[in-house]
């Protein structure tokens, strides 16, 4: 008789089983369904394809070292890999509920009684196996675990992000540090020039051909330029210092740079259609998992409202051990759980989850509008800043002719001194804005780079992260 129920009982629990497979919920959101990009961008690139590593297109084994040992020892990026080992672990942790648990548990018990002066004891042993399984009727547990997968997969999408952002920094700092130091290489030149009139003016003024005034207003004009040096120099230190930072080391480590030179800027990259930036940015491709995340959960929050059927198996045996077995299918129970009164928690859940994915898809559809937004803003900031720079060339060719035609008429004695000076500082400030202009030409391209993502995050050198404790 006892056969013939566990022979029943295991025949039930087969065609459960067999039912599970049938939910009626399921995840349906595409999220590269949900946006509307254009055909194609306001200017074309006029590069072929080139290597997905954009920073060698600086030309600098500098950078190129930078920007290899913060991708190996960056902490920030160290924290990234670290929440994608806790989402991994999630993962796992999550399809284990694809599996039966089994429990062990033992017992051992010892009494003593006294009958007429004399003692006795008893010694008792036991042992114990449960087990229990929920049937999957809904999908229910396989959404928990899809939707789990999908914050994996979003996390290691943030961590590709990561890195696209830290090699751009890094990048960033290296050309401002390059900068200050031509810099103050320039305002060296400038000073020394500076020097080379105060010269000529104090030989003048010995020849009663200058004025005191004259005298005056060039040494002021070597105080200004020399009141810049401190700055330009802490400046070079303080990048020096968020270099090494990045870099993962202390401030005070020595970068060992060989070249301090501004590399030129090259023709813009191969930029494909903006529809290709859904493939390769990593934080639109986090966004949409998140959205496919939320729609899971949907599911697990509707499923959750349906009865719940789990299978329990349990047998305990005291002294002969070998009957542990015997009675396992014996002891075989399904258990069928469903919601009846819960003051509607369930649906409010299942609501909750619907405001989630509304969330989600704003945040998705948001992430590729501002990706397509920074690709266009560097596009037509590069554009504008080399008519800038054109512009501005031509305005210090026209302030070095005016220097020199201002230097004659005062050497010959046609016009005093301020018409020159007034040239000098016009050519010194051109000459430094144009020094920063190409730094920003500079970093506009880094900025197009980042905006554009790229797919070699995904060779990123995995890094065994040892902690102790």
């Amino acid at each position: 008789m006892k056969k013939a129920i566990a022979k029943q009982t295991l025949l039930m629990s087969l065609l459960l089983l067999l039912l599970a497979g049938c939910s009626p919920f399921s995840a349906t959101l595409q999220p590269a369904e949900l946006t509307n990009v254009p055909q194609k961008y306001s200017i074309a690139g006029t590069a072929s394809a080139s290597s997905d590593r954009w920073w060698q297109s600086f030309s600098s084994a500098d950078l190129d070292r930078l920007v290899t040992e913060a991708l190996n020892d960056n902490l920030s990026l160290r924290q990234a890999w670290a929440r994608l080992e806790q989402a991994q672990v999630l993962t796992r942790q999550s399809e284990s509920s694809r599996q039966p648990d089994l429990t062990l548990s033992a017992g051992w018990s010892n009494s003593r009684t006294e009958n007429n002066g004399s003692f006795s004891s008893d010694e008792d042993y036991s042992l114990g196996l449960n087990s229990s399984f929920e049937i999957d009727l809904w999908g229910r547990v396989a959404a928990d675990i899809n939707s789990q997968q999908k914050q994996q997969q979003a996390t290691q999408e943030d961590l590709q992000a990561a890195a696209i952002s830290l090699a751009a920094e890094v990048t960033d700092q290296w050309l401002s540090l390059i900068s200050k130091v031509e810099q103050q290489s320039l305002l060296s030149e400038q000073l020394r020039t500076a020097e080379d009139y105060l010269t000529l003016i104090d030989l003048r003024f010995r020849k009663s051909q200058a004025t005191a005034l004259d005298l005056l207003q060039q040494q002021e004009s070597i105080a200004a330029l020399k009141t810049q040096m401190p700055g330009l120099q802490a400046d070079e230190q303080k990048l020096r210092h968020a270099l090494a930072v990045l870099l993962g080391n202390n401030s005070q480590q020595p970068l060992l740079l060989t070249r301090f030179e501004l590399p030129q800027l090259q023709p813009l990259p191969a930029l494909g259609l903006p529809a290709e930036l859904l493939r390769q940015r990593p934080d639109i491709r986090a966004a949409g998992l998140r959205l496919q995340m939320a729609d899971w959960d949907l599911t697990v929050a509707k499923a959750d409202r349906l009865p719940a059927l789990k299978l329990t198996a349990s047998a305990t045996t005291s002294g002969d051990f070998s009957d542990l077995f015997d009675n396992w299918l014996l002891n075989l129970a399904q258990n069928l759980t469903a919601p009846l009164l819960d003051g509607g928690k369930r649906t409010a859940e299942v609501e909750r989850q619907q405001a989630i994915i509304k969330e989600q898809m704003a945040a998705y559809q948001e992430t590729v509008l501002i990706a397509i937004r920074e690709v266009e803003d560097a596009l037509i900031s590069e554009q504008k800043l080399q008519q800038q720079q054109t512009a501005m060339q031509h305005q210090l060719k026209f302030a070095e002719q005016a220097l020199s035609t201002a230097k004659n008429r005062y050497l010959k004695g046609l016009s005093d001194y301020l018409p020159v000076l007034t040239e000098l500082q016009n050519v010194e400030q051109l000459q430094q804005e144009l020094l920063n202009q190409q730094l920003e030409l500079l970093t506009n391209r880094v900025d197009l780079h980042r905006a554009l993502g790229g797919d070699w995050t995904e060779q990123l050198p995995v890094q065994q992260l040892e902690v102790q404790l």
